[in-house]
Protein backbone atom coordinates (compact mmCIF):
# COMPACT_ATOMS: atom_id res chain seq x y z
CA UNK A 1 0.00 0.00 0.00
CA UNK A 2 1.35 3.59 -1.22
CA UNK A 3 2.22 6.10 1.49
CA UNK A 4 0.01 8.31 -1.23
CA UNK A 5 -3.06 5.65 -0.25
CA UNK A 6 -2.66 5.75 3.59
CA UNK A 7 -2.99 9.77 3.42
CA UNK A 8 -5.67 9.47 1.72
CA UNK A 9 -7.64 6.99 4.46
CA UNK A 10 -6.16 9.20 7.25
CA UNK A 11 -7.62 12.20 5.75
CA UNK A 12 -10.97 10.45 4.84
CA UNK A 13 -11.09 8.79 8.44
CA UNK A 14 -10.10 12.21 10.57
CA UNK A 15 -13.05 14.02 7.98
CA UNK A 16 -15.63 11.69 9.18
CA UNK A 17 -14.78 11.87 12.85
CA UNK A 18 -15.00 15.57 11.84
CA UNK A 19 -18.20 15.64 10.56
CA UNK A 20 -19.14 13.03 13.26
CA UNK A 21 -18.84 15.37 15.83
CA UNK A 22 -20.17 18.35 14.03
CA UNK A 23 -23.46 16.24 13.60
CA UNK A 24 -23.54 15.62 17.53
CA UNK A 25 -22.81 19.10 18.75
CA UNK A 26 -25.61 20.13 15.97
CA UNK A 27 -28.00 17.96 17.36
CA UNK A 28 -27.49 18.40 20.98
CA UNK A 29 -27.53 22.23 21.21
CA UNK A 30 -31.11 22.93 19.88
CA UNK A 31 -31.76 19.82 23.12
CA UNK A 32 -29.69 21.99 25.57
CA UNK A 33 -31.04 25.68 24.39
CA UNK A 34 -34.63 24.11 24.80
CA UNK A 35 -34.31 23.26 28.31
CA UNK A 36 -35.12 26.65 29.82
CA UNK A 37 -35.22 26.91 33.43
CA UNK A 38 -39.15 26.46 35.39
CA UNK A 39 -39.66 29.43 37.47
CA UNK A 40 -41.98 29.04 40.07
CA UNK A 41 -43.83 31.84 41.84
CA UNK A 42 -43.10 32.13 45.71
CA UNK A 43 -44.83 34.64 47.53
CA UNK A 44 -43.69 34.67 51.55
CA UNK A 45 -45.47 36.03 54.33
CA UNK A 46 -43.03 38.63 55.41
CA UNK A 47 -41.90 42.34 53.95
CA UNK A 48 -39.07 42.90 52.01
CA UNK A 49 -37.20 44.48 54.41
CA UNK A 50 -37.57 41.15 57.26
CA UNK A 51 -34.53 38.77 58.08
CA UNK A 52 -37.24 35.96 57.31
CA UNK A 53 -37.01 36.95 53.74
CA UNK A 54 -33.27 36.78 53.25
CA UNK A 55 -33.99 33.44 54.99
CA UNK A 56 -35.93 32.50 52.10
CA UNK A 57 -33.81 33.67 50.12
CA UNK A 58 -31.49 31.66 51.14
CA UNK A 59 -33.98 28.73 50.16
CA UNK A 60 -33.82 30.47 46.63
CA UNK A 61 -30.54 30.45 46.27
CA UNK A 62 -29.85 26.86 47.19
CA UNK A 63 -32.89 24.93 44.87
CA UNK A 64 -31.00 26.94 42.02
CA UNK A 65 -27.36 25.72 42.44
CA UNK A 66 -29.03 22.47 43.09
CA UNK A 67 -31.01 22.12 39.95
CA UNK A 68 -28.24 23.13 37.97
CA UNK A 69 -30.07 26.44 37.24
CA UNK A 70 -33.29 24.11 36.13
CA UNK A 71 -35.72 25.52 38.42
CA UNK A 72 -35.78 28.81 39.39
CA UNK A 73 -37.93 30.49 41.93
CA UNK A 74 -39.23 34.26 41.90
CA UNK A 75 -39.56 35.20 45.34
CA UNK A 76 -41.96 38.41 46.54
CA UNK A 77 -42.31 39.40 49.53
CA UNK A 78 -45.95 39.73 51.53
CA UNK A 79 -48.36 41.83 49.83
CA UNK A 80 -46.64 41.25 46.04
CA UNK A 81 -49.92 39.18 45.26
CA UNK A 82 -51.65 38.56 48.48
CA UNK A 83 -51.84 39.31 51.86
CA UNK A 84 -49.71 37.70 54.25
CA UNK A 85 -52.33 35.31 56.10
CA UNK A 86 -53.77 34.78 52.12
CA UNK A 87 -50.80 32.54 50.85
CA UNK A 88 -51.86 29.23 51.72
CA UNK A 89 -54.95 29.87 50.03
CA UNK A 90 -53.27 31.29 46.79
CA UNK A 91 -50.93 28.42 46.55
CA UNK A 92 -54.35 26.12 46.44
CA UNK A 93 -55.91 27.81 44.30
CA UNK A 94 -52.52 27.65 42.12
CA UNK A 95 -52.56 31.83 41.87
CA UNK A 96 -48.90 30.96 43.40
CA UNK A 97 -46.75 28.21 43.52
CA UNK A 98 -45.37 28.32 46.66
CA UNK A 99 -45.14 30.22 49.47
CA UNK A 100 -42.63 30.56 52.95
CA UNK A 101 -44.95 31.06 56.09
CA UNK A 102 -45.88 29.63 58.79
CA UNK A 103 -48.56 27.59 60.07
CA UNK A 104 -49.89 29.64 62.46
CA UNK A 105 -50.93 32.52 60.00
CA UNK A 106 -54.07 30.01 59.17
CA UNK A 107 -54.70 28.94 62.50
CA UNK A 108 -58.59 29.89 61.90
CA UNK A 109 -59.15 27.31 59.68
CA UNK A 110 -58.42 24.71 62.09
CA UNK A 111 -56.95 25.57 65.75
CA UNK A 112 -54.76 22.27 65.09
CA UNK A 113 -52.19 24.59 62.59
CA UNK A 114 -50.80 25.85 66.24
CA UNK A 115 -49.63 22.37 66.91
CA UNK A 116 -47.52 22.76 64.27
CA UNK A 117 -45.23 25.53 65.43
CA UNK A 118 -46.70 27.19 67.91
CA UNK A 119 -48.61 24.75 70.52
CA UNK A 120 -48.36 24.36 74.04
CA UNK A 121 -44.94 23.79 75.47
CA UNK A 122 -44.00 19.84 76.63
CA UNK A 123 -40.88 20.89 77.22
CA UNK A 124 -39.22 20.66 73.43
CA UNK A 125 -37.74 23.32 71.65
CA UNK A 126 -37.84 23.81 68.07
CA UNK A 127 -35.62 21.60 66.74
CA UNK A 128 -36.46 18.79 68.70
CA UNK A 129 -40.28 19.34 67.29
CA UNK A 130 -39.21 19.56 63.72
CA UNK A 131 -37.64 16.02 64.98
CA UNK A 132 -41.07 15.03 65.20
CA UNK A 133 -42.18 15.89 62.13
CA UNK A 134 -39.76 13.43 60.47
CA UNK A 135 -39.44 10.55 63.15
CA UNK A 136 -42.58 11.10 65.41
CA UNK A 137 -45.41 10.94 62.93
CA UNK A 138 -45.69 15.03 62.67
CA UNK A 139 -45.36 14.79 59.01
CA UNK A 140 -48.30 12.56 58.35
CA UNK A 141 -50.47 14.00 60.64
CA UNK A 142 -49.31 17.22 58.80
CA UNK A 143 -50.77 15.28 55.85
CA UNK A 144 -53.88 14.44 57.01
CA UNK A 145 -54.69 18.18 58.19
CA UNK A 146 -53.92 19.75 55.24
CA UNK A 147 -55.23 17.08 52.25
CA UNK A 148 -57.81 15.24 54.68
CA UNK A 149 -59.35 17.24 57.10
CA UNK A 150 -59.34 20.84 54.83
CA UNK A 151 -58.98 19.56 51.67
CA UNK A 152 -56.48 21.65 50.25
CA UNK A 153 -54.14 21.00 47.51
CA UNK A 154 -51.05 21.69 48.60
CA UNK A 155 -48.01 19.85 50.00
CA UNK A 156 -45.77 21.34 52.57
CA UNK A 157 -42.00 20.96 54.45
CA UNK A 158 -40.84 22.18 57.58
CA UNK A 159 -37.17 24.11 58.76
CA UNK A 160 -35.60 26.42 60.98
CA UNK A 161 -36.68 25.75 64.57
CA UNK A 162 -36.49 29.11 65.88
CA UNK A 163 -35.46 30.17 69.14
CA UNK A 164 -38.23 31.03 72.02
CA UNK A 165 -39.97 34.25 70.90
CA UNK A 166 -39.92 36.89 73.47
CA UNK A 167 -42.36 37.52 75.49
CA UNK A 168 -42.33 40.98 73.72
CA UNK A 169 -42.24 44.59 73.85
CA UNK A 170 -43.83 46.60 76.86
CA UNK A 171 -44.12 50.02 78.00
CA UNK A 172 -43.18 49.00 81.39
CA UNK A 173 -41.24 45.81 82.69
CA UNK A 174 -43.27 42.74 83.07
CA UNK A 175 -42.70 41.76 86.80
CA UNK A 176 -45.73 40.11 87.86
CA UNK A 177 -48.66 38.33 85.09
CA UNK A 178 -50.94 40.69 86.36
CA UNK A 179 -49.78 43.26 84.33
CA UNK A 180 -50.94 41.25 81.44
CA UNK A 181 -54.37 41.87 82.59
CA UNK A 182 -56.53 44.13 80.28
CA UNK A 183 -53.06 44.88 77.53
CA UNK A 184 -54.11 44.84 73.92
CA UNK A 185 -51.42 42.71 72.76
CA UNK A 186 -50.71 41.87 69.61
CA UNK A 187 -49.85 37.50 69.29
CA UNK A 188 -50.89 34.94 66.60
CA UNK A 189 -52.63 31.40 66.59
CA UNK A 190 -53.05 29.62 69.96
CA UNK A 191 -50.82 32.14 71.69
CA UNK A 192 -54.10 34.53 71.29
CA UNK A 193 -56.02 31.72 73.50
CA UNK A 194 -53.19 31.37 75.92
CA UNK A 195 -52.73 35.49 76.42
CA UNK A 196 -56.46 35.60 76.25
CA UNK A 197 -56.28 33.38 79.31
CA UNK A 198 -54.38 35.30 80.85
CA UNK A 199 -56.65 38.73 80.54
CA UNK A 200 -55.21 40.02 78.02
CA UNK A 201 -57.25 41.66 74.94
CA UNK A 202 -55.13 40.10 71.71
CA UNK A 203 -55.24 41.43 68.05
CA UNK A 204 -54.04 39.24 65.76
CA UNK A 205 -51.47 41.27 63.14
CA UNK A 206 -49.43 40.35 60.29
CA UNK A 207 -46.03 41.76 61.17
CA UNK A 208 -45.62 44.57 58.99
CA UNK A 209 -48.88 46.07 60.66
CA UNK A 210 -47.58 45.50 63.83
CA UNK A 211 -46.00 49.16 64.66
CA UNK A 212 -48.25 51.44 62.92
CA UNK A 213 -51.16 49.89 65.23
CA UNK A 214 -48.59 50.89 68.23
CA UNK A 215 -48.49 53.92 67.08
CA UNK A 216 -51.93 54.35 66.73
CA UNK A 217 -52.90 52.80 70.36
CA UNK A 218 -54.50 50.27 68.62
CA UNK A 219 -52.38 47.64 70.77
CA UNK A 220 -50.77 48.42 74.17
CA UNK A 221 -47.58 45.56 73.64
CA UNK A 222 -46.64 42.92 71.40
CA UNK A 223 -44.72 40.12 70.10
CA UNK A 224 -43.63 39.56 66.85
CA UNK A 225 -40.20 36.63 66.86
CA UNK A 226 -36.78 37.87 67.27
CA UNK A 227 -34.53 40.72 67.77
CA UNK A 228 -33.29 41.40 63.95
CA UNK A 229 -37.07 41.37 62.80
CA UNK A 230 -38.36 43.37 65.82
CA UNK A 231 -36.00 46.15 65.13
CA UNK A 232 -35.59 46.34 61.98
CA UNK A 233 -39.80 46.84 62.21
CA UNK A 234 -39.35 49.89 64.59
CA UNK A 235 -40.28 48.49 67.64
CA UNK A 236 -37.57 50.18 69.31
CA UNK A 237 -39.22 53.34 68.52
CA UNK A 238 -42.49 52.53 70.09
CA UNK A 239 -41.31 50.87 72.92
CA UNK A 240 -38.52 50.37 75.26
CA UNK A 241 -38.60 47.22 77.62
CA UNK A 242 -38.01 44.15 75.65
CA UNK A 243 -38.72 40.66 77.72
CA UNK A 244 -37.09 37.74 76.64
CA UNK A 245 -38.12 34.11 77.07
CA UNK A 246 -41.84 32.82 77.02
CA UNK A 247 -43.58 29.88 76.56
CA UNK A 248 -46.49 31.58 74.16
CA UNK A 249 -44.43 30.36 70.99
CA UNK A 250 -41.67 28.05 71.71
CA UNK A 251 -41.08 25.56 69.42
CA UNK A 252 -42.20 27.36 65.60
CA UNK A 253 -40.66 26.68 62.03
CA UNK A 254 -41.16 27.83 58.71
CA UNK A 255 -43.47 26.27 56.36
CA UNK A 256 -42.68 25.96 53.27
CA UNK A 257 -45.69 25.30 50.66
CA UNK A 258 -46.36 24.37 47.05
CA UNK A 259 -49.14 23.79 45.05
CA UNK A 260 -49.80 20.16 44.87
CA UNK A 261 -50.37 19.85 40.90
CA UNK A 262 -47.81 22.37 40.49
CA UNK A 263 -45.06 20.51 42.72
CA UNK A 264 -46.04 16.84 41.21
CA UNK A 265 -45.59 18.13 37.75
CA UNK A 266 -41.78 18.29 38.24
CA UNK A 267 -39.39 15.66 37.19
CA UNK A 268 -38.68 13.44 40.67
CA UNK A 269 -35.32 14.89 40.81
CA UNK A 270 -36.99 18.61 40.78
CA UNK A 271 -39.62 17.73 43.19
CA UNK A 272 -36.24 15.44 45.89
CA UNK A 273 -34.52 19.33 45.50
CA UNK A 274 -37.34 21.19 46.66
CA UNK A 275 -37.71 18.74 49.64
CA UNK A 276 -34.45 18.37 50.62
CA UNK A 277 -33.27 21.70 49.94
CA UNK A 278 -35.25 22.59 52.77
CA UNK A 279 -33.07 20.15 54.74
CA UNK A 280 -29.96 22.38 53.60
CA UNK A 281 -31.83 25.82 54.39
CA UNK A 282 -32.78 24.85 57.99
CA UNK A 283 -28.82 25.11 58.84
CA UNK A 284 -28.32 27.97 56.89
CA UNK A 285 -31.45 30.04 58.31
CA UNK A 286 -30.38 28.77 61.54
CA UNK A 287 -26.12 29.65 61.27
CA UNK A 288 -27.42 33.27 59.94
CA UNK A 289 -29.89 33.84 63.05
CA UNK A 290 -27.33 32.78 65.73
CA UNK A 291 -25.52 35.64 63.74
CA UNK A 292 -27.80 38.02 63.27
CA UNK A 293 -29.95 37.77 66.11
CA UNK A 294 -26.93 38.21 68.89
CA UNK A 295 -25.80 41.08 67.07
CA UNK A 296 -29.09 42.94 66.96
CA UNK A 297 -29.92 42.51 70.15
CA UNK A 298 -26.44 44.17 71.61
CA UNK A 299 -27.30 47.20 69.42
CA UNK A 300 -30.96 47.69 70.74
CA UNK A 301 -29.35 48.00 74.53
CA UNK A 302 -26.30 49.97 73.10
CA UNK A 303 -27.36 52.05 69.98
CA UNK A 304 -31.80 52.10 71.05
CA UNK A 305 -31.13 52.31 75.13
CA UNK A 306 -33.68 49.22 75.04
CA UNK A 307 -33.93 47.82 78.70
CA UNK A 308 -33.70 43.92 77.82
CA UNK A 309 -34.50 41.65 80.86
CA UNK A 310 -35.19 38.11 81.08
CA UNK A 311 -38.83 37.26 81.97
CA UNK A 312 -39.35 36.26 85.55
CA UNK A 313 -40.24 32.52 86.29
CA UNK A 314 -43.65 32.96 87.78
CA UNK A 315 -44.41 34.63 84.47
CA UNK A 316 -43.78 31.68 83.38
CA UNK A 317 -45.26 29.31 85.32
CA UNK A 318 -48.61 31.03 84.96
CA UNK A 319 -48.42 30.82 81.21
CA UNK A 320 -47.75 26.86 81.86
CA UNK A 321 -51.02 27.05 83.63
CA UNK A 322 -52.69 28.81 80.69
CA UNK A 323 -52.20 26.57 78.79
CA UNK A 324 -53.39 23.52 80.97
CA UNK A 325 -56.53 26.41 81.27
CA UNK A 326 -57.16 25.71 77.45
CA UNK A 327 -56.15 22.76 76.52
CA UNK A 328 -59.08 20.59 77.48
CA UNK A 329 -61.37 22.08 75.34
CA UNK A 330 -59.28 21.85 72.08
CA UNK A 331 -58.69 18.31 72.91
CA UNK A 332 -62.31 17.78 72.76
CA UNK A 333 -61.96 17.57 68.74
CA UNK A 334 -60.67 13.98 67.38
CA UNK A 335 -57.73 15.40 65.19
CA UNK A 336 -56.69 17.86 67.81
CA UNK A 337 -56.09 15.37 70.85
CA UNK A 338 -54.74 12.46 68.48
CA UNK A 339 -51.89 14.90 67.75
CA UNK A 340 -51.95 16.51 71.21
CA UNK A 341 -50.73 13.01 72.37
CA UNK A 342 -48.05 12.13 69.67
CA UNK A 343 -46.22 15.26 70.54
CA UNK A 344 -46.56 14.59 74.61
CA UNK A 345 -45.08 10.86 73.93
CA UNK A 346 -42.21 12.01 72.05
CA UNK A 347 -40.95 15.01 74.14
CA UNK A 348 -41.44 12.20 77.02
CA UNK A 349 -38.92 10.33 75.56
CA UNK A 350 -36.75 12.84 73.38
CA UNK A 351 -36.54 15.62 75.98
CA UNK A 352 -35.46 12.84 78.74
CA UNK A 353 -32.56 11.67 77.02
CA UNK A 354 -31.58 15.53 76.20
CA UNK A 355 -32.33 16.97 79.56
CA UNK A 356 -30.08 13.66 80.80
CA UNK A 357 -27.18 14.04 78.49
CA UNK A 358 -26.89 18.25 78.31
CA UNK A 359 -24.55 19.89 80.54
CA UNK A 360 -25.01 23.12 82.23
CA UNK A 361 -23.98 25.32 79.43
CA UNK A 362 -25.29 28.32 82.01
CA UNK A 363 -22.60 27.41 84.00
CA UNK A 364 -19.75 27.18 81.69
CA UNK A 365 -20.81 30.65 80.77
CA UNK A 366 -20.92 32.28 83.80
CA UNK A 367 -17.46 30.65 83.77
CA UNK A 368 -16.18 32.17 81.53
CA UNK A 369 -18.45 35.73 81.36
CA UNK A 370 -19.09 36.33 84.67
CA UNK A 371 -20.88 39.48 85.20
CA UNK A 372 -22.74 39.23 81.65
CA UNK A 373 -26.00 37.85 83.25
CA UNK A 374 -27.96 37.94 86.55
CA UNK A 375 -30.17 35.35 86.53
Amino acid sequence: MSDKTLSRRKFLGTATTAAGAAAAGSLAAPAVLAQSPITLKMQSSWPSSDIFQDMAAQYVERVEVMSGGRLKIDLLPAGAVVGAFQVQDACHDGVIDAAHTVPVYWYGKNKAASLFGTGPVFGADANQMIAWMYHGGGDEFYRELVQDVLGLNVVGFFAFGMPAQPLGWFKEPIESADQIQGLKYRTVGLAADLFQAMGASVAQLPGGEIVPAMERGVIDAFEFNNPTSDMRFGSQDVAKNYMLSSYHQASESFEFIFNRDRFESLDPDLQAILKHGVEAVHLANFALAMDQYSKDLDALQAEHSVNVRRTPDDVLQVQLDAWDQILPDLMEDEFFSKVVESQKQWCERVVFYTLMNSPDYKLAYQHYFPDKINF
